[in-house]
């Protein structure tokens, strides 16, 4: 479609590939916006024409799989409204295990998808044999069996898409390339083409492959990376019907689907190659229209070979094509929506790594909304743009990263694996120094962190395994070390802001949910809510002085939570907001005898009446200005202390050397997870989220409903306050001290599923396997619902005995009994 471009749009949607037009479609049908879509050649001819169309629907994340639900949902019924096949087509899917890590793997899927109410199966290999009658199934264990899963065809959805948008009023340009943005303030005014400047109000950049490169004019970092993805098309094969499942076979790395009387078969390597283009900073040619790679039989030979074991008849089969060409993966796997960081007005919504037609139909009904809103409409962290930080603007690791997650696409999903590529990137001072007391360390957000310490005679790195992994021992020794002793925890990756100016008060009460403007000296821990009272942030604020704030938070939570302030903060204030992350180290000195160690380093009075919870004091030591935080997330006497970045291996140095005589040692990120489990704090991301509001999460007590302060989030706190929960945030442990607890395990009341679970592990102090999810009733959750109920958790598909508790499964009987 080609006419002359309009002087000024609504919203611009670059890209005309399935997500672009999904999005189009979305705030056409939905939003009634005036919406111009432009595609530098036809519509689908970046990656979308070649896609192999493969649709599943479940992930780890409830939201995400609900996202791609409603993929199905509207492919089913999208020729409905326009008049235009889908090719969907609800084949099922049998995803394959020949080991038994694998299957415990599928074990746990099958427990996933109850949770999130999708039914899926595990089925022997005699059904497999059944149902896939050409397959060879003498190597199988079994195989999970999704029904509802299926495949449709990537040109004929995104033709169904634009006509559908066209249908509701955009405007779509084929043959238009964007050049550049005129940008005012570090906003997006109009957007250049090769025809022409458009005007326009928002941009959503939905530029495939070429999206980093779009990004990259309006200063966006959009981290992707395009990888040579190949697969085959068969000749008809006799007796493959035209309803076969789609096939996973993960230990062989390969899938399969029907098409046309053949088979589509292709795999995601070991040894995955990257392209290469050979342009300045790897950028992808403008002129890639319907174009790609040539046959590469030979890197395609190892799949061949598995595949040929897997389907005999294969040996014998022609091979009427392969495919070979770009798509955009991410370093950690999953896509990337939402408003970028840098640019008030331009949202992405990019890097499907393969899952893009899976994906398509909810990503652009859920951009759509973001779009229009201003907010998610869902918990959609795990693909949110803002997760990314400074470190994803190397183009370097961000490639050598993508390329190994690439490769883990299909291995075994063992629980807590650590990606290796690219370590270490960012290390704290004390990274040597605990090095020597064998630290084994993990990577956040490029952070070397230490996860636990391996004693003597046990090996110092992660051995990966379906049950207990070897770290399980030395953590409960860090863990009960915690309890009864004194740890030290290096915390130098945590997030740190500070909000510094006359009106820098105000602005944050108006922002937070709790009352952080209390007198300097206090700190104060608080969530930052959306309109809905979902959890965006949840940090602490000390205050410094009456115009000086020091916020701090989670370390994956770094971009986001900075952006979600600063895009909150009024304008025209007097105010500064600074990312200080790098400026300051952080230890945590946690346990009944930090103060004992504390005091010895410093001639401050760090008694509890001179030093309260909730408080924050300048002291000295080590001859550095220490910023001390009275706050624990371990459930013990303890506090953060915030020591300019130079002198964090001086204190360090000195808390170890005053310790000693009480037998201090360094503790490790899984010690902290296992001990605040038990105490019941929650953690961001898991058990509270966009999708939960305070009152749900058991954190009404830090809503300032009671003052007549107005915040984000206010009117939905009001009315969550004042009527029935649906739900509400719980505690479970087994009395079986082997389960293994990882979270999405489904809750069962009664023998009915009510929820499942938001995160679990083990506390080593109760001696029990300890879980937190919400508890869920349409007809309310109080008191009498929760206690009334015989409780059940469904682990790796088994049932197992649960009790729930709505107190922390730990009470050290006060931290401040013990101050």
């Amino acid at each position: 479609m080609t006419s002359s471009l309009p002087s000024h749009a609504q919203i611009i949607v670059i890209g005309g590939g399935i997500i672009g037009c999904s999005t189009a479609y979305h705030l056409a049908r939905d939003h009634k916006a005036d919406v111009v879509l432009l595609e530098q050649g036809k519509l689908t001819s970046g990656s979308t024409w070649h896609a192999a169309g493969l649709v599943g629907q479940l992930r780890s994340s409830a939201s995400i799989t609900r996202v791609l639900k409603y993929s199905v949902d509207l492919y089913k019924r999208l020729h409905e409204e326009t008049g235009l096949e889908t090719g969907w087509k609800m084949t099922g899917c049998l995803r394959l295990a020949t080991n038994e890590d694998r299957w415990t793997e599928y074990r746990r899927l099958a427990t996933t998808a109850r949770s999130f109410g999708m039914d899926m199966h595990l089925v022997s290999p005699e059904e497999v044999k059944r149902m896939w009658p050409l397959m060879d199934t003498s190597d199988l264990i079994g195989a999970s069996w999704l029904p509802t899963d299926g495949q449709a065809s990537p040109s004929d959805i995104t033709q169904s898409l634009a006509k559908g948008a066209r249908m509701h009023g955009a405007k779509i340009f084929e043959n238009v390339r964007v050049t550049g943005f005129v940008m005012d303030d570090g906003r997006i005014t109009a957007v250049e083409t090769d025809q022409g400047r458009i005007a326009c109000e928002t941009v959503v950049n939905c530029g495939g492959q070429w999206a980093r490169q779009i990004g990259a004019m309006a200063g966006v970092s959009v981290p992707l990376q395009p990888v040579k993805h190949q697969y085959i098309v068969t000749e008809k094969i006799d007796g493959l019907s035209a309803d076969t499942p789609t096939v996973r076979d993960p230990d062989r790395r390969i899938y399969f689907k029907e098409e046309v009387g053949g088979l589509v078969m292709g795999g995601y390597e070991p040894n995955p190659q990257s392209w290469a283009t050979g342009l300045p900073g790897g950028d992808v040619p403008d002129q890639w229209e319907f174009q790609l790679f040539d046959d590469d039989y030979d890197h395609f030979e190892q799949h061949m070979t598995q595949a040929v074991i897997r389907v005999p008849v294969l040996e014998n089969t022609g091979v009427k094509q392969m495919i070979n060409g770009p798509e955009s993966f991410t370093p950690d796997g999953n896509f990337i929506l939402g408003r970028a960081p840098e640019c008030a007005n331009m949202f992405v919504g990019a890097g499907f790594n393969a899952f893009g037609i899976a994906s398509g139909g909810g990503a652009g009904w859920v951009l759509a909304e973001w779009v229009v809103r201003g907010e998610a409409p869902l918990d959609l962290w795990v693909v949110d743009i803002s997760r990314f930080s400074g470190l994803h603007r190397d183009r370097k690791w961000v490639e050598e990263r993508t390329l190994e997650a690439y490769g883990k696409h299909y291995t075994v999903a063992f629980p807590h694996e650590e990606y290796e590529s690219g370590r270490p990137r960012i290390v704290s001072p004390l990274y040597e120094r605990l090095k020597q007391h064998r630290g084994v360390f993990g990577s956040k957000l490029g952070w070397e962190r230490p996860n636990w310490f391996a004693p003597q005679g046990v090996e110092a790195y992660d051995i990966y395994s379906m049950g207990r992994q070897n770290w399980f021992g030395p953590v409960g020794e860090e863990h009960a070390h915690v309890r009864e002793k004194v740890g030290l925890f290096d915390q130098s990756s945590f997030a740190k802001y500070e909000l510094t100016g006359r009106d820098a008060a105000a602005a944050l009460e108006q922002i937070c949910a709790n009352h952080v403007a209390k007198a300097p000296g206090r700190l104060t821990y608080t969530q930052i809510l959306n309109t809905r009272g979902g959890i965006e942030c949840d940090l602490t604020v000390a205050r410094l002085a009456e115009d000086r704030f020091y916020i701090v938070t989670g370390t994956g939570s770094r971009t986001h939570d900075f952006s979600w302030i600063a895009d909150h903060l009024p304008e025209n204030a007097n105010l500064h907001f600074a990312d200080v992350t790098e400026d300051y180290g952080t230890l945590s000195l946690m346990g009944p005898l930090a103060r004992h160690v504390l005091a010895a380093v410093t001639d401050s009075d760090v008694s509890n009446a001179a030093f309260p919870f909730g408080h924050v004091r300048e002291v000295k030591i080590a001859d550095h200005k220490v910023q001390a935080l009275r706050v624990t997330y371990v459930g013990e006497l303890g506090w953060e202390l915030h020591v300019p970045i130079a002198g964090t291996g001086d204190v360090f140095d000195a808390l170890m050397l005053a310790g000693k005589v009480h037998d201090i040692r360094p503790t490790g990120y899984r010690a902290i997870e296992s001990l605040r489990l038990e105490k019941g704090y929650r953690a961001w991301g898991s058990d509270i989220t966009p999708n939960d509001n305070p009152f749900e999460a058991g954190l009404g007590w830090a809503v300032k409903l009671k003052q007549d302060t107005g915040f984000i989030g206010r009117a939905a706190c009001v009315a969550a306050a004042g009527g029935p929960l649906t739900k509400r945030l719980a505690g479970f442990t087994t009395t079986d001290p082997d389960v293994v607890l990882l979270g999405r395990e489904t809750i069962l009341r009664n023998g009915q599923p009510v929820g499942y679970l938001t995160s679990g592990g083990y506390g080593y102090t109760a001696g029990k396997p300890v879980g937190y999810g919400y508890v869920r009733e349409q007809a309310g959750v109080d008191d009498a619902f929760l206690s009334s109920g015989r409780y059940e958790l469904v682990v790796a598909n088994e049932l197992v005995d649960a009790t729930i508790h709505m107190a922390p499964i730990y009470d050290p009987r006060g931290e401040r009994v013990k101050a």
